[in-house]
């Protein structure tokens, strides 16, 4: 099977996500005001240069008082050795001020330069860096600590706001589920060939529902799921069973070759949806054949893994589109031509799994087919596998 992978990886574009799954992310994504011109403007950097452009007032003011004193004290009588030591005495004593100045505020300025570089959430700068002690520094601190209370204020009312908008969606559609229960019990008791095309039109909402439900769960900064030993063959099964109508209606065949014994650690709830997005997606875009093949690697160690492949033989994806196919909203050349795609099935895909700690990959070759390959770490205490 090793070298099988190998061939594949030479034949096709793979493409990997480990999206991180962040709870409130379009929350803060809202937030953010600044275009991108602004928001990548460099800083200015703090050095001998800039300090002493910035304090040339102060540094003419000097000189012009030393060349006064030069010119004044001869007419008071002091000979040149005297005028000479007076104003060494008062250029050592203005170097060594400027120096000492120079230095705290550098202290300061090239920490906060060096924070602002790293720095992914402003609110947090005030606690990470120590309050200058001179007036300028104390200014900046102070404002800096203002806007970041500002920040975490506006942040939190759109995580909210965001938060409130999701349970209203949940709650959308757990109301909506109610009705389309009621429609399958008429269409139970009515068989018949309008009730088996109302049934398939029927199967279709329930998935786009699911859709929207598994989305709305996927931004929340809660854990609504719970990692546990599941038979990984009868929750393919399960994935293609929610979807038979489907499978049926587009000629699409699945096979299983997952030992029946075969179990991983993951949400069976998210994973069988995980499973029913790959599975319309291949029956959507002309797959006739779709194979689940399952193995472990490197069993016994602590990178050991099952590793779950679904190959189909549908139309495949251009080299160009795989790189971004777990990107939200990309729906890529298949997709516009097909008209149906929204862009979303992927990426929850990559969103869940990020949040399960496991890894998706797709590989494509165009008019051939495409496989997308979910691996399962079996130590759970490594929930970033591939970047331990």
């Amino acid at each position: 099977m090793s070298g099988h992978n190998t061939v594949a990886r030479e034949d096709c574009e793979i493409s990997c996500a480990s999206h991180a799954a962040e709870g409130g992310r379009d929350a803060s994504a809202a937030g953010e005001r600044v275009n991108a011109h602004t928001a990548n403007a460099p800083i200015a950097a703090f050095t001998p240069a800039s300090y002493v452009r910035d304090n040339v007032i102060g540094l003419a003011a000097f000189l012009l008082a030393l060349a006064s004193t030069v010119l004044i004290l001869p007419a008071l009588g002091v000979n040149s050795s005297g005028v000479l030591l007076v104003a060494d005495i008062l250029a050592l004593i203005a170097l060594g001020a400027g120096f000492l100045d120079y230095r705290r505020k550098a202290a300061f300025y090239h920490e906060l330069h060096h924070l602002t570089e790293q720095l992914r959430q402003a609110c947090v700068l005030p606690s990470l860096i120590a309050e200058p002690p001179f007036l300028e520094g104390e200014i900046a601190y102070d404002v800096a600590r203002r806007l970041s209370q500002l920040s975490a204020e506006e942040t939190a009312a759109l995580r909210d706001d965001a938060a409130a908008y999701r349970r209203y969606v949940e709650l959308w559609i757990h109301e909506i589920k109610t009705p389309i229960a009621a429609i399958k019990l008429m269409l139970a008791n009515h068989p018949g060939p309008e009730s088996a095309k109302v049934a398939r039109e029927l199967e279709r909402i329930e998935a786009q529902v699911d859709q929207a439900l598994y989305y709305a769960r996927s931004t929340s900064v809660e854990r609504d799921y719970a990692i546990r030993e599941i038979n990984l063959a009868s929750a393919a099964r399960e994935a293609c069973k929610r979807h038979s109508r489907f499978l049926i209606e587009k000629g699409c065949v699945p096979t299983f070759d997952i030992p029946d014994t075969m179990t991983v650690l993951a949400d069976e709830p998210w994973l069988v949806f995980i499973l029913g997005q790959v599975v319309t997606n291949a029956a959507k875009y002309g797959a006739g054949a779709l194979i689940f093949t399952a193995r472990e690697e490197e069993a016994g160690t602590s990178r050991g893994r099952t590793v779950l492949e679904v190959r189909d033989n549908g139309c495949g994806i251009p080299a160009a589109d795989v790189p971004r196919v777990f990107e939200r909203g990309f729906t890529g050349q298949v997709g516009r031509a097909h008209g149906s795609a929204t862009g979303m099935g992927l990426y929850l895909v990559a969103s869940l799994c990020a949040s399960m700690g496991l890894h998706v990959g797709l590989a494509s070759e165009e008019g051939v087919g495409t496989r997308v390959i979910l691996t399962f770490p079996h130590d759970r205490t490594r929930k970033e596998l591939f970047g331990a």
